[in-house]
């Protein structure tokens, strides 16, 4: 057996000790608005929701988990809870909801598939940016913010088989081990520094595959320490703006649909 550092939850728990407060993820919407989360912030998030998981949906290692959304960060609180009850995060083809799973998380525009694809358990969330409630919530469903909240905001993650599935996309399946190699690989290939920030750019409706087929936007992210920007690209005509706010936002790395033009940015992946 390899050694845990080789899977991602350990990982991502060794960061969130060194700097708790250090931010991991900002996320603007596509009406302009932002949050941003620290990585103590998010593991509260991570903590609940792997509490969430392990005691109200009975999770165990080796389940898996359907993870219908976009890039946000509740998504990323999701992969990672995933990971720290060692389940597998399965995403769907084209963004879609893997079907057959014990859990299945999807935002409002896919939970009528989520109900349709056989989890045990549906949960749905607004991706809200501030993580207020579901507007409606279907018979059957469980809402998110709602849940997740009353549970303890503390979790360990559990030692989980490092050569175990971590990640399934479109059927095929990835180890813990395997997701840490090719995010330290795009972290050094990238040249991801602590002076870094990485924005990606993306449109919020996009599958979560936009991290990449195998998330290693996210684990680069994790390896490297390196904060996220997650950013839908200009409209037509505010492209001023949108380049004043990853100025603002101190992006020194762009990958997706990168601006145009001979600007101060790195552009990966």
């Amino acid at each position: 057996m390899r050694a845990m550092s080789d899977s991602p939850a350990p990982l991502w728990r060794a960061l969130v000790a060194t700097d708790p407060t250090r931010p991991f993820v900002t996320s603007y919407d596509d009406l302009g608005d932002r949050v941003e989360l620290s990585r103590a912030t998010l593991d509260n998030w991570v903590s609940k929701t792997s509490n969430m998981l392990v005691d109200g949906f009975g999770t165990q290692p080796g389940d898996r988990v359907a993870v219908a959304l976009p890039p946000h960060w509740q998504s990323l609180a999701w992969v990672l809870s995933c990971w720290s009850v060692g389940a597998t995060a399965v995403l769907g083809a084209a963004g879609g909801v893997a079907p057959g799973t014990e859990v299945a998380v999807a935002d409002p525009t896919r939970l009528d598939a989520a109900l349709d694809g056989g989890a045990e358990e549906v949960v749905g969330t607004s991706l809200d940016s501030l993580g207020m409630p579901l507007k409606e919530v279907p018979a059957m469903v469980t809402d998110y913010t709602l849940e997740a909240r009353g549970h303890g905001d503390h979790f360990q993650h559990y030692p989980v088989d490092p050569d175990e599935p971590a990640l399934e996309t479109d059927g095929h399946a990835l180890t813990g081990a395997e997701l840490v190699a090719v995010g330290r690989s795009r972290a050094e290939e990238w040249a991801l520094g602590d002076a870094d920030r990485l924005a990606v750019i993306v449109a919020t409706d996009a599958p979560l595959t936009a991290l990449g087929v195998d998330l290693s936007v996210l684990i680069a992210a994790v390896v490297s320490g390196v904060p996220l920007v997650l950013t839908p690209p200009p409209a037509p005509g505010e492209e001023e703006r949108f380049l004043k706010r990853l100025g603002t936002e101190r992006v020194s790395v762009v990958h997706g649909a990168d601006p145009e033009g001979d600007l101060p940015f790195r552009r990966v992946g």
